[in-house]
């Protein structure tokens, strides 16, 4: 195989696998991070528990229940109205994470979601129930979301054409019910939308080919996976098969392969930069990337690996280097969607006053990271 590729461009939209950050996600992906307890998730939805009436974050450390009480919202105003209580342990209604939703953004996503498939209400009747005027939620978005209103819906319709898709339906009875009007408008972007045609994606992903290895490693376990343009993921765990059960969580429709033979050349890159003998860079010839996200989070993932080895940057002053000084929450939703551990050195995020928020692969890991990282560059 070869090794060298040149970096994928940015593309316009998220990959089909992912929800654009602040986007309600889909059952599925919720239930996963729910029992995962993903702290990266709180602020994207909260879920209630029909046996015991009330709702949490994503990360509740309380017993996780079953799957058939539970109940996703994309709000605490959502999940009150259902006559749910909030919880007293992890307090869902009081949150205010770095990277969370505000009140009125939260509660304008659940309005423009809630006709589903119909046309959504007008963003000035949106605004208004929100507490806000068209423009000032207009502003919100971009500076939470890194999204106008009008792309949030744009990926939110693709979200649901693409579920309608996974679970079965015809190609033109999914395009319809998630709000398309022509067909034609989804084949001329259905590369966007899907990543692959519609009838490909219908049919599992067929084509879509990543393999996988796992190494060890100081820090644990790191599972790499590449397409034959380039690294895919990096997943840094504490077990194989955690980590391969994450790997097809978060490519659902691809045809994954184990293969350690051919991936010795970009985990010998990853390595690299794990341990400090080669800096991060998105245009390295020895780690090339399949990466698939917004163009602000290309801003936010370039940003991260200009920032030199152990030393860290707050998303606040991430977003003034991209030009985007408001958008704060917006750069740290885009680090929590960075699946590439390391090349993408997301550790070196923090939150305001340099606090060392939630990370991925463990926030043990993240202050190991980068204490081996001064270390090296003491010497």
């Amino acid at each position: 195989m070869t090794q060298h590729f040149s970096v994928l461009p940015p593309p316009a939209v998220a990959p089909a696998s992912f929800s654009l950050p602040g986007t309600f996600p889909d059952p599925d992906s919720c239930w996963h991070a729910l029992r995962q307890r993903d702290r990266t998730y709180n602020g994207r939805f909260w879920f209630s528990v029909k046996t015991t009436g009330v709702y949490c974050l994503p990360s509740c450390a309380a017993r996780p229940p079953l799957r058939k009480n539970v109940a996703f919202h994309a709000s605490p105003q959502a999940a009150e109205a259902a006559g749910f209580r909030p919880c007293k342990r992890c307090r869902p209604r009081d949150w205010r994470g770095e990277v969370g939703l505000s009140a009125p953004v939260a509660k304008a996503c659940a309005l423009f979601d809630a006709g589903n498939g119909d046309a959504p209400p007008s963003l000035a009747e949106v605004a208004r129930k929100a507490g806000l005027s068209s423009s000032a939620l207009s502003k919100r978005f971009l500076a939470e979301l890194g999204v106008s209103p009008r792309d949030w819906l744009v990926a939110r319709k693709r979200e649901r054409f693409r579920k309608a898709l996974r679970d079965g339906e015809k190609v033109s009875e999914a395009l319809y019910g998630a709000g398309f009007g022509s067909p034609s408008r989804v084949y001329e972007s259905s590369n966007k939308a899907l990543g692959m045609t519609p009838a490909t994606y219908a049919k599992g992903g067929a084509g879509a080919h990543i393999d996988f290895t796992t190494v060890d490693s100081d820090y644990g376990r790191v599972l790499v996976a590449a397409t034959r343009k380039g690294i895919a993921a990096v997943f840094l765990g504490d077990d194989d098969r955690t980590l391969e059960r994450d790997l097809r969580h978060d490519f659902p429709a691809a045809d994954l392969t184990r293969n350690d033979e051919a991936l010795g050349g970009r985990v010998k890159g990853v390595l690299a930069r794990l341990y400090g003998r080669r800096p991060s860079a998105l245009d390295a010839p020895d780690v090339p990337l399949d990466i698939v996200g917004t163009a602000f989070q290309w801003k936010v993932w370039k940003a991260l690996t200009e920032i030199p080895p152990g030393e860290t940057r707050t998303y606040g002053e991430i977003a003034a280097r991209i030009g985007e000084p408001a958008a704060a929450r917006a750069v740290g939703r885009a680090c929590a969607t960075n699946r590439a551990a390391v090349v993408i050195p997301c550790h070196r995020a923090v939150g305001s006053g340099g606090r060392l928020n939630g990370y991925r692969w463990g926030l043990a890991r993240k202050e190991r990271l980068l204490a081996e990282e001064r270390r090296r560059g003491s010497n």
